[in-house]
C-alpha cells in the first residue's frame, strides 16, 4: 500500500484523488500554482507547497518542481490526474526513475499507445478491430500515397501520429486536394506535437463515440467495465456522456470489452485505461488509447459499482486486481454532464468569482466539483468546474434525473453551460439515443 501520495493536478480530479487515498488511509500532498492556492483539494491535503505561478509550464507541467516536491514530502507515488503530465511517457519516466511510484501504466506503454500509428499496430496484433486504413505512416511516396487512398475510398482522414484532442487531423474528400492537404497535416502536426509523422484511415459519415473502460494489474489480471457513449461533442471535446451506450446488443458489447482486455494482457498494461472507438453500421474502430483515469469515468462507477480512482491506487501499490469479470455486473443508466465556465451561446470562458453555488442532491444525483460559493475560477486553466451525474434503473429514468437536478442547480456570478445542458437533455433526437458525433455541432450550427 502506498503510504502518501502527491496529487500533480488540479481542480474536480485532484479532489477525486484526494477523496479517494483518505478513504484507503492514504496521506496526501497538493501541488498548486500561486492561482489556486485556495482550491478545496489544497485546503484538505495534508500537505501542500506552490509550485509556481499561474502559467501551466510553469506550474502543473514543471517536472522538476513536482519531483522536488515529492523528495521533500517523503510521497512514494504520484497520481497525475488526467490532463496535464498524466499520458507524458518522460514524466512516467523521471518518476520511477526517481524512485516513486507512477500511479498509471508504464513509460514504454504510454509511449506505444501514445503513438496512433504504433497503438494501431499493437491493436490488430491481439484482434482488435481498427478503421481501415494505411499500414502505418504514410510513406513519402506520392504515387503510392494516392494508391492508398484509392484503395481506402474517399472520404479519408489524414491524422497526426502524436495528434490528439482533435487536432492535427484533416478530412480529405478527393483525390485532387490529398496531397496538399497531407502536406498542410504534417506541418501542424510538427508544431503542434513535434513530430511530422501521419497516418491515413476511412472517414467514416455518422460515427458514435464509443468507449470501453479497462482495469488492469500488470500481473495477468484485467477486466472490462462495459462502455461509454461519448458522441454529444463540440469541437472533439465530450460535453455529455453516459454509460451504457443505448442500443447496442450485449453480446457485442462483451465481444468488444473481451477483445479489449486481451490487448491489455498482451501488452501487460497497468492501472485503468479506456479504448477509443468509432461506432457506425454495428461496427466498432479502434482510434485511441487513453492511458489515464477519464473525465467521464463516474458513469462507468455508477452501474459497475467499482471504484475506478481506488483500484489506480491498490494496483500502483503493487495489490493484484480486486475483481474478476464475473463479478462485474453492471446495472441501470447513468448521464453525465460537464458544467463549464462558460458562455452556452459563444463557449467563450466564463472566469470570475461564484457568489453562490448550490449543487443539486437527491437518490441516485452526484456531483464531483471543486467549486463553492466565493471560489474565484482562474482564467488561466480548463473551464469545467464540476460534472453533473445522475443514476437510475433506466436511461429514461436517468434524463428525468438530470433535468431535474439541472434545474436545482445554482451558480450565480459567472456564466455556465448549464442552459444548454437543459436544452440537449430534452432533445428529442439524443434522447431516442443513438447521436453521432457530428450531431451537436451541426444542431449549434442550424441554430445560428
Amino acid at each position: 500500500m502506498l503510504e502518501k501520495v502527491l496529487i500533480a493536478n488540479r481542480g474536480e480530479i485532484a479532489l477525486r484523488v484526494l477523496r479517494a487515498c483518505k478513504e484507503l488511509g492514504i496521506k496526501t500532498v497538493a501541488v498548486h500554482s500561486t492561482a489556486d492556492r485556495d482550491l478545496k483539494h489544497v485546503r484538505l491535503a495534508d500537505e501542500a507547497v506552490c509550485i509556481g505561478p499561474p502559467p501551466s509550464a510553469q506550474s502543473y507541467l514543471d517536472v522538476p518542481s513536482i519531483i522536488s516536491v515529492a523528495e521533500l514530502t517523503n510521497a512514494d507515488g504520484i497520481h497525475p490526474g488526467y490532463g496535464f503530465l498524466s499520458e507524458n511517457a518522460d514524466f512516467a519516466e523521471q518518476v520511477e526513475k526517481s524512485g516513486f511510484t507512477f500511479i498509471g501504466p508504464t513509460a514504454d506503454t504510454i509511449r506505444l499507445m501514445g503513438d496512433k500509428v504504433s497503438a494501431k499496430q499493437q491493436m490488430q496484433l491481439t484482434g482488435v478491430p481498427t478503421v481501415p486504413g494505411s499500414e502505418g505512416a504514410l510513406p513519402d511516396d506520392p504515387d503510392e500515397v494516392v494508391r492508398i487512398a484509392r484503395e481506402i475510398g474517399f472520404p479519408v482522414i489524414v491524422k497526426a501520429a502524436a495528434g490528439g484532442g482533435g487536432r492535427g487531423m484533416r478530412v480529405v474528400h478527393n483525390e485532387e486536394v490529398l496531397l496538399s492537404s497531407i502536406q498542410v497535416t504534417q506541418s501542424e502536426a510538427q508544431a503542434a506535437f513535434g513530430s511530422p509523422v501521419v497516418y491515413m484511415e476511412k472517414f467514416l459519415q455518422r460515427p458514435r463515440h464509443v468507449e470501453i473502460q479497462v482495469l488492469a494489474d500488470g500481473q495477468g489480471n484485467a477486466v472490462h467495465l462495459g462502455d461509454r457513449d461519448c458522441s454529444l461533442q463540440r469541437r472533439h471535446q465530450k460535453v455529455i456522456e453516459e454509460a451504457p451506450a443505448p442500443g447496442i446488443d450485449d453480446a457485442l458489447r462483451n465481444e468488444i470489452g473481451d477483445a479489449c482486455v486481451r490487448a491489455c494482457l498482451d501488452m501487460g498494461y497497468r492501472g485503468a485505461g479506456t479504448f477509443e472507438f468509432l461506432f457506425e453500421d454495428n461496427g466498432f474502430y479502434f482510434i485511441e488509447m487513453n492511458t489515464r483515469v477519464q473525465v467521464e469515468h463516474p458513469v462507468t462507477e455508477m452501474i459497475s459499482g467499482v471504484d475506478i480512482v481506488r483500484e489506480q491506487l491498490l494496483i500502483a501499490g503493487g495489490a493484484p486486481l480486486s475483481i474478476k469479470q464475473e463479478d462485474v455486473i453492471l446495472k441501470g443508466h447513468s448521464i453525465e454532464c460537464r458544467i463549464n465556465a462558460e458562455d452556452p451561446r459563444t463557449f467563450m470562458p466564463s472566469p470570475g468569482t461564484i457568489k453562490t453555488f448550490h449543487a443539486p442532491g437527491g437518490h441516485g444525483v452526484r456531483v464531483d466539483s471543486h467549486v463553492y460559493s466565493g471560489y474565484t475560477v482562474p482564467p488561466h486553466y480548463d473551464s469545467l468546474i464540476g460534472k453533473l451525474i445522475t443514476f437510475a434503473d433506466t436511461r429514461e429514468a436517468a434524463l428525468v434525473k438530470m433535468r431535474q437536478a439541472l434545474d436545482e442547480l445554482v451558480v450565480d456570478g459567472i456564466r455556465t453551460n448549464a442552459a444548454l445542458h437543459r436544452e440537449l437533455v430534452t432533445d428529442s433526437s439524443f434522447m431516442a439515443g443513438g447521436v453521432s458525433i457530428h450531431y451537436l455541432e451541426s444542431k449549434l450550427e442550424h441554430e445560428r
